[in-house]
């Protein structure tokens, strides 16, 4: 009998495991053995459903398949609980003080002397013994078969047959009459990247594993208060000190990443307080950042309790430890145990009874599957780098309680906004991904009430009311299937409200779109917008073929594909097609649209009339390197840039190749159609000289053309952000190093002759330049009473500014290389080094 008595949907699976593994009738097994599936939510006591299967089978020789060291410890002790009889031995490498009182072992012989006795015995083993032929090493050397082998988060074993794992399959090589096959997450699918990919799958009739004997969805177990309701927290971040991180940092950057932490520190801080968080599990996918979390939490928490008391609780009460994979055994018992205790150990607390009021564990690929750690109230994914697996394995540990606890499961996705970046454009925005992640893991687990987050009939319903005027007795069949089908409909929106929370409200369409886009079906549907934007395009614009712009957006009146990124998907399944990896079929469906392959074509035609529009605005098309232009906001001074690099090039080798030489390369040459449309704009588009020369030329032309005197001073007329007169004075003085062809355009065209020695400017030496400055901080300490000046403040001295604010600045840094005299000169002003 099990020392633990089993609830009513256990008690239902065991005798449906019972059905499928009983003998069949004749007594006649399979040469494959019998095999079947349990599929049940996390939490939901499959354990106990395996214990009491092997009892009631009367298996002799169970062999248990776990996936790591903390869970075989774990899973011996629980199957002893569950009144599992007879000696229990351990296939792994786990010392005699570590595997808590279950002998084990890596030698085959060993192994088989272990179990060659008619008494019961359970063997609990790795998939790591699997994938290092242990147990095959062992059955080769006298093993006997296995009454019932149960692999244990089964959905690890399935996938590539040619693994080292997939021997667990495999008869000839661990043979067993009968193979129970568990785990919560049956078909994980990865939504990221170009392609769904399927990472583990176990069909309902599948030969490898059998037929599904029983299933217990994540909807029915929360129905059932086998496990925890949950929402998903998503805090929304726009943090200063990230984003300027961010312009000067690498995005992986050491700088970027500490920011990061430091705002998600921040933000669970509050949602603590706001939600009554007591216990959060942090999952990191880097060691250093764990303990960076482990370290960060308690300053945090000082900052804002020393700002806020009434609000944020004391420093000593807030807890943060943290695990990985390296800590020993002991160690990571000691932080679970701490985590788990209501009141706060450590010396400093000794003979007092402190409650904790916050207590965060941050872990790196360390609390796996199974892996039972104390109830926690929410899991925050701090990055969600790993695989879906994992990601489903995070949720897990949120969703546990013990039967009849009551409580709310919180999953924390922090969400990195940019300073001006729209939350509702959720469809291409990289802030999304982990929180995509998380969803389709929750998907996973959870198909009915994620799916429903994208059906506005199921989000917007609410249960029906009575209607006046009808008597049921006299109710039709359709009447009847309608009643049925808007009761199913309230309970599948009463069970998806309120899962999916933000701190900045989203557009509920935008949000049923990204649901459905992003998580239900990323490809298929996300490919079908894409032709019917595509469509809508071709229509509105009246052409023939796709060149659409790469930052082209359908505008939001085009109804159902509003706002789809039209131009970045054309240009990532031109991506696809040259790397030939674009089904036959889509090709052929895009080019009966008019598709253009070529993006070095579509780039040409794009930039070719954005250039046009820049001349027809400035009069010129010599834009700065800098340059942006057009309602995409194209960067058209790169794109210039190019061209007059690639029709320099062409140039030059059409004067190698008139010289006589031979096999010259047009690589990166520009066509004479392509040179001829550039000079259709402007002449003088790609002059010999720079650019800026020729932009400074030609707005002065302009500027004396319609009417203005040739600017000589600095200042006087500014034209497009250039300075005229600075300009001209510049050619002046620099006339040697023009070239004739410049020295003759000035002369000619615009009348500007070299300067004489007299017309120079005098130089101001540093002496001068220290004295003007001195003068300056004196005349404002005599009128302010300090030397206190702000960075930017200009001083007016007898009608000459001094910048005085950069200058003490930049006095200050190289105080170290000034003289006694002018340090003294400066400090009799109060000046503060």
């Amino acid at each position: 009998m099990p020392h633990v008595a089993l609830r009513p949907h256990q008690i239902e699976a065991v005798d449906s495991v019972l059905r499928v593994l009983s003998e069949p009738p004749g007594g006649c097994m399979p040469l494959e053995g019998l095999r079947t599936q349990v599929i049940a939510a996390t939490g939901s006591g499959k354990t106990l459903i395996g214990v009491e299967s092997a009892n009631r089978l009367s298996a002799r020789r169970v062999l248990v398949l776990v996936p790591t060291l903390d869970l075989l410890t774990q899973m011996a002790d629980a199957w002893r609980r569950g009144g599992r009889r007879g000696a229990m031995v351990g296939v792994c490498s786990l010392r005699a003080e570590e595997s808590q009182g279950v002998p084990c072992t890596t030698d085959p012989v060993e192994l088989v002397a272990w179990t060659s006795g008619p008494e019961p015995v359970t063997v609990f083993a790795t998939y790591a013994s699997v994938g290092q032929g242990v147990l095959q090493r062992a059955h080769d050397a006298g093993l006997q078969i296995w009454d019932l082998m149960v692999v244990d988060e089964a959905h690890r074993v399935s996938g590539d047959a040619g693994r080292p794992w997939a021997a667990v399959h495999d008869q000839q090589r661990i043979p067993a009459v009968r193979r129970l096959y568990m785990t919560a997450t049956a078909r994980i699918w990865e939504a990221e990247g170009d392609t769904p990919r399927l990472v583990a799958s176990m069909d309902e009739d599948s030969p490898v594993f059998g037929p599904v004997a029983y299933k217990l969805r994540l909807s029915e177990a929360v129905r059932l208060g086998l496990v925890a309701p949950y929402q998903v927290l998503c805090l929304d971040i726009r943090d200063p000190e990230l984003y300027a991180a961010l312009t000067s940092e690498d995005t992986g950057s050491p700088a970027v990443r500490g920011a990061r932490l430091a705002a998600v520190q921040a933000g669970l801080m509050r949602a603590a307080v706001e939600e009554r968080f007591r216990r959060v599990l942090a999952f990191h996918s880097r060691v250093g950042e764990a303990e960076a979390m482990a370290v960060g939490v308690p300053a945090v928490a000082a900052r804002l309790a020393e700002d806020d008391p009434g609000t944020f609780p004391a420093a000593e009460r807030v807890w943060a430890g943290w695990l990985y994979g390296e800590h020993a055994p002991l160690h990571r018992r000691q932080v679970l145990d701490e985590f788990a205790s209501d009141f706060l150990g450590g010396s400093k607390f000794e003979g007092r009874d402190i409650p904790a009021a916050l207590r965060v564990l941050s872990s790196v690929r360390v609390l796996g599957e199974g892996v039972d750690t104390a109830e926690c109230d929410a899991v925050l994914f701090a990055d969600a780098r790993g695989s879906m697996i994992d990601i489903v394995q995070m949720v897990g540990r949120a969703l546990r309680m013990q039967p009849g606890a009551g409580k709310l499961a919180t999953l924390i996705v922090p969400v990195f906004l940019g300073p001006n970046e729209n939350p509702d454009e959720m469809l291409t925005s990289d802030a999304y991904r982990t929180l995509t992640k998380v969803l389709g893991a929750l998907r996973a687990h959870d198909t009915e009430t994620i799916e429903a987050l994208a059906d506005p009939r199921i989000r917007n319903s609410r249960p029906g009311v009575e209607r006046e005027g009808m008597e049921g007795e006299f109710e039709d069949e359709a009447g009847d299937a309608e009643r049925d089908q808007e009761q199913d409909v309230a309970r599948v929106s009463g069970a998806a409200a309120g899962v999916l929370r933000f701190s900045e409200e989203r557009d509920p369409f935008a949000l049923t779109q990204f649901v459905r886009l992003r998580i239900i079906d990323p490809e298929g549907a996300y490919w079908r917008r894409g032709i019917e934007a595509a469509t809508r395009w071709l229509r509105e614009t009246g052409k023939t073929e796709l060149r659409v712009p790469y930052v082209f957006v359908a505008p939001e009146e085009w109804g159902a594909v509003g706002g789809y990124p039209l131009g970045r998907w054309l240009a990532d399944v031109r991506r696809y097609y040259a790397a030939g990896s674009l089904e036959g079929k889509r090709v052929t469906e895009l080019e009966a649209l008019g598709m253009v392959w070529s993006a070095w074509d579509t780039a040409w035609a794009d930039g070719l009339a954005v250039a046009k529009d820049y001349a027809a605005v400035h009069g010129h098309f010599l834009p700065p390197t800098n340059a942006v232009w057009g309602g995409d906001r194209m960067a058209i001074g790169v794109w210039a840039k190019n061209q007059r690099a690639a029709a320099r090039k062409t140039h030059e080798n059409a004067g190698r190749r008139a010289a006589g030489e031979t096999g010259v390369s047009a690589a990166g040459e520009l066509s004479e159609s392509r040179l001829e449309a550039l000079d259709a704009i402007d002449p003088a588009w790609c002059p010999a000289w720079g650019i800026d020369w020729q932009r400074g030329f030609h707005l002065t032309l302009m500027h004396v053309r319609s009417g203005g005197a040739l600017p000589v001073q600095a200042g006087e007329v500014i034209v497009q952000g250039e300075d005229l007169g600075a300009w001209t004075m510049a050619q002046r003085v620099g006339w040697d190093r023009l070239t004739p062809a410049q020295q003759w355009m000035l002369e000619s065209v615009l009348g500007v002759d070299p300067t004489v020695e007299a017309d120079l400017p005098v130089r101001r030496t540093q002496a001068d330049r220290w004295a003007t400055h001195l003068a300056a901080a004196r005349q404002f300490h005599a009128r302010e009473g300090h030397l206190n000046v702000p960075r930017k403040h200009i001083e007016d001295v007898g009608g000459v500014p001094a910048k005085l604010g950069g200058f003490l600045d930049n006095t200050r840094r190289r105080a170290s290389k000034l003289t006694p005299e002018r340090r003294a000169e400066l400090e009799a002003l109060g000046m503060r080094w």
